[in-house]
């Protein structure tokens, strides 16, 4: 099935073809600004105090939390555009999530509410655009990945247990905590 189905008239001579949208990946792309902007809503009504709170078992703040999901996007969506590509993921290990978790927390411990969401918002639909692009060829590619112990992956599962979920995992978590 080719990815062109129409062409996109340049001048009056040359005429280049336009890469049909795939649905599957549209549909990702909107999941990820679903989950997205459910955060944003609830984060924007947070208190300081709520922003503060501490998550149970975690211990980072929501706020650290929030601007950890709206840093990482980038992150993941490189992960999943490796694995489109057809190149196998070596040498990335949990820990090695845990030991940059770690570090943004750190370093972010004083992150605002205003700058975290203007970049969670700027990140979120930057990868919207990637992954929205995506063919379902590069979907359905799969390749061994360290992080899950080389099992073969495609670049969709990839997505969906990062990029795509992560804000509502981590929404569900705050909410929780917060009792809300």
């Amino acid at each position: 099935m080719s990815n062109v189905v129409e062409h996109e008239t340049v001048s009056d001579t040359i005429r280049l073809p336009r890469p049909r949208v795939s649905p599957r990946a549209r549909a990702l792309a909107d999941r990820l600004i679903h989950g997205a902007d459910a955060l944003i809503v609830m984060a924007s009504g947070l208190t300081d105090a709520e922003w503060q709170t501490r998550l149970p078992g975690d211990g980072r703040t929501v706020g650290v939390v929030v601007h950890h999901v709206a840093s990482v996007y980038p992150v993941e969506v490189q992960l999943a555009k490796t694995v489109a590509q057809g190149t196998a993921v070596s040498g990335l290990v949990p820990a090695d999530i845990d030991t940059m978790n770690a570090a943004h927390a750190l370093e972010h411990d004083k992150a605002t509410k205003e700058e975290t969401l203007a970049l969670l918002r700027r990140n979120s639909a930057e990868a919207a655009v990637v992954i929205g692009g995506l063919s379902d060829e590069q979907l359905d590619r799969a390749v061994t990945v360290s992080l899950y112990a080389n099992a073969p992956l495609t670049c969709q599962f990839v997505l969906e247990d990062h990029a795509v979920r992560h804000s509502y995992h981590h929404l569900a978590r705050i909410r929780a905590a917060l009792g809300r």
